[in-house]
């Protein structure tokens, strides 16, 4: 579903991917671990098309999409669910019409069709929907808006979900559930799923695979429990939280 290939990328004098290589397996939860600032969210804003590389290939199920027509781009982003690590929800807009939005602006179902999908995926995200449907993002808390954007992230039914940091800032009872929903959401619709996170406690709950950005390339990939027990130097100090192979 997505390769990414000699993946490049610079902001202004600062080269942030160096050479980026991943291939994601299909239908399981891969985490992206590493520092921060290392450029993580740099790598899944180019599955989306939202940056375009300096070099290298981001393929996503066939299309290059760091050289793909706007068409192409376009068909590519509706098979993806993209959760902002800070929701980037409309405050204009109840809970109900930020999900319905995606249906309203890319499907012809009537308002009656989109009512039952947006019911559906707020309880899937485990929302009591009646009393939540009807409230603004200023009334959530801050987990509360992470499930409502996975909902609306989910209300296209993609192939794909990107979650950017979906428990940061959140505490350890709410960051579990937000654990919980991924995983839920995973196996009930069979989605790959891609996290960037640099919580390893949550991170190890849910991932089936596991990458390590740094120095702008991906120094580590393997299934969550080989990853956990590697020999190489740099992952094992990260693991372990120390800092002097780092300074």
């Amino acid at each position: 579903m997505i390769q990414i290939r000699h993946l490049q990328k610079s902001f202004g004098s600062k080269q942030v991917l160096k050479d980026v290589n991943l291939e994601i397996p299909d239908g399981s939860t891969t985490v992206i671990l590493g520092l921060s600032g290392e450029g993580k969210s740099t790598i899944i804003k180019h599955i989306v098309g939202l940056l375009k590389p300096d070099s290298g290939e981001v393929i996503v199920d066939g299309i290059d999409v760091s050289s793909c027509s706007r068409e192409e781009l376009y068909q590519v982003r509706k098979k993806i669910g993209f959760l902002f690590q800070e929701g980037a929800m409309f405050d204009s807009m109840t809970v109900y019409d930020n999900v319905a939005f995606p249906l309203r602006e890319h499907t012809n179902l009537d308002e009656r069709e989109i009512r039952q999908r947006v019911y559906e995926k707020l309880d899937m995200v485990g929302f009591d929907t009646d009393r939540v449907a009807k409230l603004y993002p200023h009334e959530l808390s801050g987990g509360m808006r992470k499930r409502a954007a996975t909902a609306r992230a989910i209300i296209l039914e993609p192939k794909i979900i990107l979650y950017d940091e979906p428990t940061s800032g959140l505490d350890p009872i709410i960051s579990d559930l937000i654990s919980r929903m991924i995983m839920k959401l995973q196996q009930e619709l069979g989605v790959t799923s891609i996290v960037i996170s640099h919580d390893l406690k949550e991170s190890f709950k849910i991932a089936d695979y596991v990458g390590m950005l740094y120095r702008g390339e991906i120094i580590e990939f393997a299934s969550s429990s080989e990853f956990q027990n590697t020999s190489n130097q740099i992952v094992r100090a990260f693991l372990q939280g120390d800092s002097s192979v780092f300074i």
